[in-house]
């Protein structure tokens, strides 16, 4: 299993091999109609883009990974660890809408909801079990990967869908990577408060005193693996949001003047 780059009538995103049964996608920034400095294919509706371009950016997006653009489940991302299970009841009347409800994950088991998250150096987590039908997107910022929001998805997946984790395939997306991610100690102290030992593979300390490299991807593939995943079904993609401004935007590096990146999952009729 692995993600790869892909382009579908000029629209590049990256998606999980294997996953048949489930439409899925991880946004770039290329491929849409914003102007800058929202260009191309922005998908955020707060950083001041107008609602005409996100409709259309989410209408090629989704097409081209094979999603419903009408279909669009969205929260209100605050880096925390509530997962909710979401209906049809749930679809925005509009593409352009902001998410209505708190939390950063998403969890259906029916087919045609578009579960809908967002990044911009953050770490977006989608979750697939092919046996009981059921999937899962998860936002996990530093904040979220510490408190182990992925692993709560995974979490919600089993209790209300009666997944069992080996059978649940993720993909861990684009997202800063340690190349970029430069931190204080308050970063890697969030990370052992949650993973306790299992951290330190995922915290470098930096020459200067004070400073650490982590690496978020890895440290939500652990969190996936104690929620009871097999390494194997576990991808990540290697790109860093920070290194390449041309394919990705970055809060780290641009602020808030920039769009935003979404990942999408659907399960098919």
């Amino acid at each position: 299993m692995e993600i790869t780059r892909r382009s579908v009538r000029g629209v590049s995103f990256y998606a999980c091999s294997g996953w048949e049964g489930a439409a899925h996608g991880f946004s770039t920034r290329l491929g849409g109609v914003s102007p800058p400095p929202w260009d191309s294919l922005n998908l955020g509706v707060s950083l001041g883009d107008k609602p005409d371009n996100v409709r259309e950016n989410f209408a090629r997006f989704c097409a081209a990974v094979g999603t419903d653009a009408g279909a669009l489940v969205k929260n209100h991302q605050v880096h925390g660890d509530v997962i909710r299970r979401v209906t049809r009841a749930d679809i925005l009347p509009d593409a352009a809408a902001p998410g209505n409800f708190d939390g950063d994950g998403l969890v259906t088991g029916v087919p045609g909801v578009c579960l809908t998250v967002f990044s911009g150096d953050c770490i977006p987590v989608l979750l697939y079990d092919p046996v009981r039908r059921c999937a899962a997107a998860v936002h996990a910022g530093w904040r979220g990967t510490a408190i182990g929001a992925s692993a709560r998805a995974a979490e919600v997946m089993a209790r209300e869908y009666g997944c069992r984790p080996e059978h649940i395939l993720a993909a861990v997306g684009p997202g800063i990577g340690p190349c970029c991610f430069e931190t204080h100690g308050d970063v890697p102290d969030g990370l052992r408060s949650g993973l306790g030992e299992d951290a330190a593979p995922f915290i470098r300390p930096l020459s200067r005193e004070g400073k650490f490299s982590v690496d978020l991807k890895g440290a939500n593939a652990r969190w996936l693996e104690r929620a009871g995943l097999r390494p194997e079904h576990i991808a990540l993609c290697p790109a860093c949001t920070a290194c390449d401004l041309s394919m990705f935007w970055s809060h780290r590096v641009q602020g808030t003047r920039r769009g935003s990146m979404a990942a999408v999952i659907q399960l098919l009729a």
